[in-house]
């Protein structure tokens, strides 16, 4: 038995369904596959049917969509629909989401509209995605300015609690510095 674990395969399944056919103990069939019996267990006891045994093919559709780490954008094409007529009429995320909790058919969050286009640039590369954002940038969150405050760069900067007391008094800005 392997220290890490990985998901059964085609191949695995098919086996585990002509042991498991053929009677084979849940343990017998795990010594078969090289697997925990636990492992061979809990695949039985998910895609098992009432009224049918263990099907390899259905077994490999159940797992797949278990591993399914898309949007709901990604996956519902009708509300995928849906949220693009809306942006294509200019409405933003947040209006999307507050119109459709006033409908009482909030469907999706505000975040969930942002990550689906940004998604879509990245994945794509198809940078027409972000006139769909409020700012049409590409990147989330605000951008610092580089190198901080212009002042730190100023070549001879004295701060002015080191002025002379000279220049206190005086009305008019100038050149105060001693030479």
């Amino acid at each position: 038995m392997g220290q890490r674990y990985r998901q059964f395969g085609v191949a695995e399944r098919c086996e585990i369904a002509r042991l498991s056919g053929a009677g084979r103990s849940i343990r017998q069939i795990a010594a078969a596959l090289d697997r925990a019996p636990s492992s061979v267990a809990r695949e039985l006891k998910r895609n098992r049917g009432v009224q049918v045994a263990y099907q390899p093919v259905y077994a490999e559709a159940q797992a797949k969509a278990r591993r399914w780490s898309g949007s709901r954008l990604d996956r519902d094409a009708a509300l995928r629909q849906q949220v693009l007529g809306q942006l294509e009429q200019g409405w933003s995320p947040e209006q999307i989401v507050g119109r459709a909790r006033q409908t009482g058919t909030a469907p999706v969050g505000g975040e969930t509209i942002y990550r689906f286009i940004h998604a879509q640039i990245r994945r794509h590369n198809d940078f027409d995605w972000r006139r769909y954002l409020p700012r049409g940038k590409f990147k989330r969150g605000w951008r610092p300015g580089k190198g901080g405050s212009p002042a730190l760069h100023m070549l001879h900067r004295i701060p002015l609690s080191a002025r002379p007391e000279e220049a206190a008094g005086r009305r008019t800005p100038g050149h105060w510095r001693p030479t």
